[in-house]
C-alpha cells in the first residue's frame, strides 16, 4: 500500500484530492488539523502521532520532526535502505502533500513543514512532492494513468516548484530578521540582496533585435502587468515607456496626458478635460509625438480616443476606457491599448519592474563589477522648498510654471531643461551631455 503525507494550511481543494487518493490505494497519514478535517468527511486517516508514538509537543513547534516520518520519505527503494526501514518498522511515504502557513513573523516560522519538503525535493526520484492546490486534479490524474506512480519527469517539475516555494518563504523569513535589525539601527540598505522574480511571458526581442528578452514579476505583490485589451503584442521598448508614461501622470491629480517616446517625455500637458489635455501635450512637439506612447490618468473617453488615433501612436495607456473608446480604438489593429486602474488613494499599482518587497521603491542597475541598487526618486516636489537663486523671485504665476516643469523634468534624462507654462510643457531638451546644447534644443524647439 502506497503512502502519504497531507500536511496543509491552505484546505481548498483538499477532501477530493484525498477522496481521490483514498480510491487509489493510499494510506493517508496527517498533522492533527488537516486529519481533523478528512475525519469529519468520512476519509480514513492516521495522524502523525500514531505513527510516531510520540504526541505533538511544545504548542505544536514540533509535529512531524521524528525518524518515523522522515525516514520514510528520505529512504531510497533500495535493499539497503529498505532492510533498515524494515528493521525500524517505518514504512516509506510516497508522496508529500505540504504548504505553510502565512508567514507574519519569526514566531511563526514553519519548521516541520519546510523540512518534509526539502526531504522529498532530495528525493524526489522516489517521492513526490504537491505544494500547490492548483497541482491536486493534475497529481491525481497522473496517478490514476500509472497505478498510483508519478513518471519521473512530473515529480521532478514538482520538486523544482516545491524548492522555488522553500526559497521564497526562506527569503521572507530573512526579510523579517533583517527588518528587526533595521529598526534597531536606523534605515539603510540591506547587507545582503535576495531578487525574487518569475517569468511571465517571453518577449519577442530586447531593445534591439539581437537581443533575447523576457517580462518577469515578483510572485510576493500583486503587481501585474497591465491589462492589454487590443493591439500587437507588447515589446520590451513598450513595456519601458509605459512604465515611464505612468509614472509621469501618475504625479498629477488634474486630467493629464503625456506622450514618450524613447522613455523620455515629449510633451505633457493638464486640462479640465482629458482630451484637451492631450490635444496640448502633443502640440508641445507634434513631430516627436508621431509613434510615441500615451498616458492618460483619466479614462479615455470618445473624444479622447478620436484624437489619440488621428496620428500614428504605438501604445496608450490609461485607467479605463468607455467601450464607445475601446471600438475607435481598436479600428487601429496595431495600436496596444492598455489599461491599469488607480488605487483608491489615485497612485497605480507600479508596472511590472517594481516587484520584490527588498527592492520596492529601489532602482536597480547592472555594472560589470556588480550591481548598483538607491532609492527610488519618489520625493514630492513642494514649492515651500524652492529656492530662488536669482535677484529676482518669479510671481505666483511664473512659480506655478516652474512647479509644473519641476515636476516633469525629474523624468527627463539628464541634461534636461523643460520650459513651461502653469498646464503645458512648451519644449523639452533631453539627454544631452552638455547643458549648454540642452538649452540650444530647447530654445529650437521654443520657435
Amino acid at each position: 500500500m502506497k503512502r502519504v503525507l497531507i500536511s496543509v494550511s491552505d484546505k481548498r481543494g483538499l477532501v477530493p484530492f484525498a477522496k481521490g487518493l483514498v480510491r487509489l490505494g493510499f494510506e493517508i497519514i496527517a498533522t492533527e488539523g488537516t486529519a481533523r478535517i478528512l475525519k469529519k468527511k468520512g476519509i480514513p486517516v492516521k495522524t502523525i502521532s500514531e505513527i510516531t508514538g510520540f504526541k505533538e509537543i511544545l504548542e505544536g513547534r514540533v509535529k512531524t520532526l521524528h525518524p518515523a516520518i522522515f525516514g520514510g520519505v528520505l529512504a531510497l527503494r533500495e535493499k539497503k535502505h529498505l532492510k533498515e526501514l524494515a528493521r525500524e518498522d517505518i514504512k516509506p511515504i510516497d508522496l508529500v502533500v505540504v504548504n505553510l502557513y502565512p508567514f507574519h513573523n519569526l514566531e511563526s516560522i514553519d519548521i516541520g513543514g519546510t523540512a518534509l519538503i526539502r526531504s522529498a525535493v532530495k528525493n524526489f526520484k522516489n517521492v513526490g512532492v504537491v505544494i500547490e492546490s492548483g497541482d491536486y486534479k493534475k497529481t491525481l490524474n497522473e496517478l490514476r494513468k500509472r497505478r498510483g506512480n508519478l513518471p519521473l519527469k512530473t515529480k521532478e517539475n514538482l520538486a523544482r516548484k516545491a524548492l522555488v516555494y522553500i526559497l521564497h518563504y526562506d527569503r521572507m523569513v530573512y526579510g523579517c530578521l533583517t527588518g528587526y535589525k533595521l529598526q534597531a539601527t536606523g534605515y539603510r540598505l540591506p547587507e545582503e540582496l535576495f531578487l525574487e522574480y518569475k517569468k511571465v511571458k517571453d518577449l519577442r526581442y530586447g531593445e534591439n533585435p539581437h537581443q533575447k528578452a523576457a517580462f518577469y514579476r515578483s510572485p510576493i505583490t500583486d503587481y501585474r502587468l497591465p491589462k492589454q485589451l487590443g493591439g500587437k503584442e507588447l515589446s520590451f521598448n513598450n513595456i519601458l515607456d509605459l512604465d515611464a508614461a505612468w509614472s509621469i501622470i501618475r504625479e498629477f491629480k488634474e486630467p493629464t496626458a503625456v506622450i514618450i517616446k524613447h522613455t523620455n517625455p515629449c510633451g505633457v500637458a493638464r486640462d479640465k478635460n482629458l482630451v484637451s489635455a492631450y490635444q496640448k501635450a502633443r502640440d508641445c512637439d507634434p513631430l516627436s509625438a508621431f509613434g510615441g506612447v500615451i498616458g492618460l490618468n483619466r479614462k479615455a473617453d470618445i473624444s479622447t480616443a478620436k484624437e489619440v488615433t488621428s496620428t500614428f501612436i504605438e501604445a496608450v495607456i490609461a485607467p479605463g476606457f468607455t467601450p464607445q473608446a475601446i471600438k475607435v480604438l481598436k479600428k487601429k489593429k496595431n495600436l496596444r491599448v492598455v489599461q491599469c486602474p488607480m488605487s483608491p488613494s489615485g497612485i497605480s499599482s507600479p508596472l511590472g519592474t517594481r516587484g520584490n518587497v527588498q527592492c520596492q521603491k529601489k532602482d536597480l542597475r547592472t555594472v560589470d563589477w556588480g550591481l548598483l541598487v538607491q532609492d527610488k526618486d519618489i520625493k514630492d516636489i513642494k514649492t515651500k522648498n524652492f529656492k530662488t537663486v536669482t535677484k529676482r523671485k518669479p510671481t505666483k504665476e511664473e512659480l506655478a510654471a516652474l512647479f509644473f516643469a519641476w515636476k516633469v523634468a525629474k523624468y527627463v534624462k539628464s541634461n534636461a531643461i523643460v520650459i513651461s507654462s502653469e498646464n503645458q510643457t512648451l519644449a523639452i531638451g533631453a539627454g544631452q551631455t552638455s547643458r549648454i546644447d540642452a538649452l540650444k534644443i530647447v530654445i529650437l524647439k521654443m520657435q
